[in-house]
């Protein structure tokens, strides 16, 4: 696929998600790179958002089989991996598949579960693999993570290991929409042309097919990343371990993920190269989840948005 090809197949991805989607291009955007990559997103905002709407609606452009796990409390690892079941006719074990088996799964408020059910699922993320009873089970090679919580809400939440987090390509916040498009939802709330009314009546075609999806990933080679890039994007995560108000900084897996994350960023803004704008661009979602501040710093009111803001104005941009 070359990069024309791309950016039809792109658009035709986007005229799908913007159906049901209402304004939040930044986030379609940011979801589109996750995709691209081949990676996990964490989705972070308020209820009412429509964060497992995009979701829900990115699976059904990109024909991928979709599950959902609503996240509780009491939620144990076999309720997502599954577990093997005797079967009297039989007179054998055989094995009844989690929703973890599928190739897109939303992980809804997926800070509400404990420590022993996110191991289970830290396993499917970096490993795609699933192991039940000593035995282990291959996921699908585009096993995709689409995990939401809220971040105004701590009572009956777990936070999340340092270990899981680093997993997440791209922390994505999704925030509140303009004015006009919130006025746009609620005429559309009025009639048949209301967002889960349109994704339910299957008006959200497939616009890709699992080999068109490999064909995309393998276009992002052509996209010309610099060493002068590959450098600063790399001095940039570093510099998260040496500032002042950073407990622990970022490590190797983010200089990766900066450097995949703006490349698939050019290509969705239709370039063939790599600019210190695209870097810029997906430094916050990419590394402010993966920073954790020193409790002095949070004290004085020091947000990671602004450290990591002064970073990027302190690190000499390659010219």
């Amino acid at each position: 696929m070359n990069l024309d090809q791309f950016q039809t197949a792109t658009e035709n991805i986007l005229a799908g998600i913007r159906k049901v989607i209402i304004g939040q291009d930044e986030v379609i955007r940011y979801s589109l790179v996750v995709v691209l990559t081949n990676q996990h997103a964490l989705i972070e905002g308020v209820p009412g958002l429509g964060k497992t709407l995009l979701a829900r609606t990115l699976a059904a452009a990109l024909g991928c089989d979709f599950k959902r796990i609503q996240f509780t409390p009491d939620l144990m690892p076999a309720d997502i991996t599954g577990t093997n079941i005797f079967n009297l006719q039989r007179a054998e074990f055989s094995l009844v598949k989690g929703p973890l088996f599928t190739t897109f799964l939303l992980a809804d408020e997926i800070n509400r579960a404990p420590a022993k059910t996110q191991s289970a699922l830290l396993e499917a993320m970096q490993e795609r693999t699933v192991t039940i009873d000593r035995e282990t089970h291959r996921l699908s090679p585009n096993f995709t993570v689409f995990a939401t919580q809220n971040p105004i809400e701590s009572e009956g939440t777990y936070p999340l290991p340092e270990a899981q987090k680093d997993r997440f390509m791209l922390k994505i916040p999704m925030t509140w929409p303009t004015s006009a498009d919130e006025l746009s939802l609620a005429r559309r709330s009025l009639d048949d042309s209301a967002p889960e009314a349109v994704l339910q009546r299957g008006e959200v075609r497939q616009c890709l097919t699992e080999l068109e999806l490999m064909s995309m990933r393998e276009a992002l080679g052509q996209i010309n990343v610099s060493d002068q890039l590959v450098d600063y994007a790399v001095q940039v995560v570093r510099r998260t371990r040496t500032d002042d108000a950073i407990l622990s900084g970022a490590g190797p897996r983010a200089s990766q993920g900066l450097l995949r994350a703006a490349r698939a960023w050019a290509a969705l803004s239709a370039r063939d190269f790599v600019s210190p704008d695209d870097i810029r661009a997906v430094a916050s979602p990419v590394l402010e989840h993966r920073l954790l501040l020193r409790p002095e710093s949070e004290l004085e009111g020091v947000r990671t948005a602004e450290v990591l803001d002064r970073i990027l104005h302190e690190v000499p941009v390659p010219r």
